[in-house]
């Protein structure tokens, strides 16, 4: 039996503005099966309002990194969120290794940037920023502070070198 379409219904352009959404994603997302109209009036599709708890499972998604496929896969055949907990252990394992890179990035160009050498490529930390970046890997590695020109130290840093 369908469904009846009733006054709280959102059309599409309700839900672009309700969600933030161009209407062209919303009916892209339709087409790939993500959500479901549940009707029409006149030309323009109507939605169930639930449909934007779904929509910000999908952001949250998109967000974190997950494909369209993927997301599409974390719900049942009814519509119900299933969400696997393995994937989003996974997922969080490569965020976590996707921090650790860009923080050794960061922390080599921190100490770029206060290094005391005269010039970048006479710093030892920098030219291993660069073998990194040549190799197009990262690793994040302990390092002690840059010099100061007034003695004194620093907390540890994390330098970038290139993994074997």
């Amino acid at each position: 039996m369908a469904r009846r379409i009733v006054t709280g219904d959102l059309d599409i352009a309700q839900l672009a503005r309700r969600t933030g959404l161009p209407a062209s994603t919303l009916r892209f997302y339709e087409a790939r099966g993500l959500i479901v109209s549940i009707g029409r009036r006149g030309l323009k599709r109507l939605f169930d309002p639930a449909v934007i708890d779904r929509l910000a499972l999908i952001g949250l998604g998109r967000a974190a990194g997950f494909s369209l496929d993927d997301i599409g896969r974390m719900f049942a055949p009814d519509g119900l969120p299933r969400i696997d907990r393995r994937m989003l252990t996974e997922k969080a394992d490569d965020l976590q290794r996707m921090i650790d890179r860009l923080s050794a990035m960061r922390d080599g160009l921190r100490h770029a940037a206060a290094c005391p050498a005269p010039n970048h490529m006479d710093c030892p930390t920098f030219r291993r920023l660069l073998k990194a970046s040549a190799a197009g890997r990262f690793e994040a590695v302990p390092v002690g502070p840059p010099e100061r020109a007034g003695g004194g130290s620093r907390r540890p840093r994390r330098k970038i070198q290139a993994t074997p």
